[in-house]
């Protein structure tokens, strides 16, 4: 009898290709008309949510698509295809129920202002098409890096984006094929400071990038040099980015089960340790994690991590050698007064949530 192969679902994911600068001046233009149709709509619809006269009106975006018909016709037509400025309206209608506003901010198209907004062009699926080496929007063949191949894909919607250093990226959604994850093991993260990450069988990421870099962003940043300062957050952010993705992929293809500590970044930001916590990019490394673990059909939880760092992970007790509070976050190694194990902290604590999301899911299992 032959066994079961895997089988291949499909997940959507969203590509992230580099636009060459050679197509910079056009991206910027239309990015200038997507922000005079955002900030049109956005005057509309306050002003419909907020008469003079007669009752309030909340329009849709279905509304401000009709309110907008005709804009690509005339001799004050815009160069952005119709599908995009629908498409522009719908999220100005969709973010204004999402944060309860009947008023958004401006979407600023000056380069000189501080309050410059980054430029931004949306499209719907059937926009786009993959070409030799590139991809045709609006009638125009933009170049692109494609490192991923995209003429293999199926393009749906997206958008191209800019960054802080005037960079133009495509953004384009496709569904890939991801095979369940072959990996058997359960693996506990603890989440720090010191070390981003430690997991329960050894493996861990150190992270700390914003300091190995802080030297060179104080330098750029006394000398006034702006175009060098955000070279240098580039650096830092791709630098991380490339370390979580790498480290939550690895951990994923291994794996089973991944738990991780409930360890809040909301509630550090606000204490001296903020910098730290930021830098280390917990938030990141938790959404990396459950989308992978989700397409892998890896089980993923955040588990409480309450005393984890405290007790002992081989007899379960609360000794009085653990490492006590904020006087005990500089304790990396403690010796166990009952058992007289000697416990990593980190390892100690991973060890302690895997513990803990194995009794999460017998409880799970017990309640059906």
């Amino acid at each position: 009898m032959t066994q079961p192969t895997n089988q291949v679902k499909q997940f959507t994911r969203t590509l992230k290709v580099r636009v060459k600068d050679c197509h910079t001046a056009m991206l910027t233009a239309w990015a200038c008309e997507v922000n005079t149709v955002w900030n049109w709509a956005n005057e509309v619809s306050h002003k419909a949510a907020t008469p003079f006269v007669g009752p309030r009106r909340f329009l849709s975006g279905f509304d401000l698509n009709n309110l907008a018909a005709g804009a690509t016709k005339g001799d004050a037509a815009f160069s952005i295809p119709s599908a995009t400025i629908q498409q522009v309206c719908e999220e100005l209608a969709t973010r204004r129920r999402q944060f309860k506003r009947t008023k958004l901010n401006w979407r600023v198209s000056n380069p000189k202002s501080s309050k410059r907004s980054l430029g931004w062009i949306p499209f719907k699926v059937r926009q786009v098409k993959a070409v030799d080496g590139g991809i045709k929007f609006n009638g125009v063949v933009f170049k692109v890096w494609d490192s991923w191949g995209l003429d293999r894909f199926e393009l749906r919607a997206g958008s191209f984006s800019q960054d802080a250093r005037g960079r133009w990226y495509l953004n384009i959604c496709v569904k890939v094929d991801v095979a369940p994850s072959e990996g058997k093991e359960a693996v506990g993260i603890d989440l720090g400071l010191k070390e981003t990450a430690v997991c329960s069988n050894g493996k861990r990421i150190t992270g700390r990038r914003y300091r190995k870099s802080e030297k060179q962003l104080a330098v750029a940043q006394r000398a006034k040099n702006k175009r060098r300062t955000r070279a240098v957050h580039a650096k830092i952010r791709n630098q991380r980015k490339d370390e979580l993705h790498k480290f939550s992929t690895e951990l994923v293809r291994t794996s089973g089960a991944v738990f991780v500590g409930n360890v809040s970044s909301a509630k550090l930001v606000k204490t001296t340790m903020a910098k730290s916590t930021l830098d280390a990019g917990w938030s990141m490394l938790k959404t990396m994690l459950e989308y992978k673990c989700q397409r892998a059909d890896v089980v993923f939880e955040v588990v409480d991590e309450s005393l984890t760092s405290q007790t002992c992970s081989e007899c379960g007790c609360l000794p009085a050698s653990r490492p006590k509070g904020i006087a005990g976050l500089g304790i990396r190694e403690w010796t166990c007064d009952d058992c007289g194990t000697v416990h990593d902290r980190d390892i100690n604590a991973a060890k302690n949530i895997l513990a803990a999301g194995h009794r999460r899911l017998a409880v799970g299992i017990l309640g059906l």
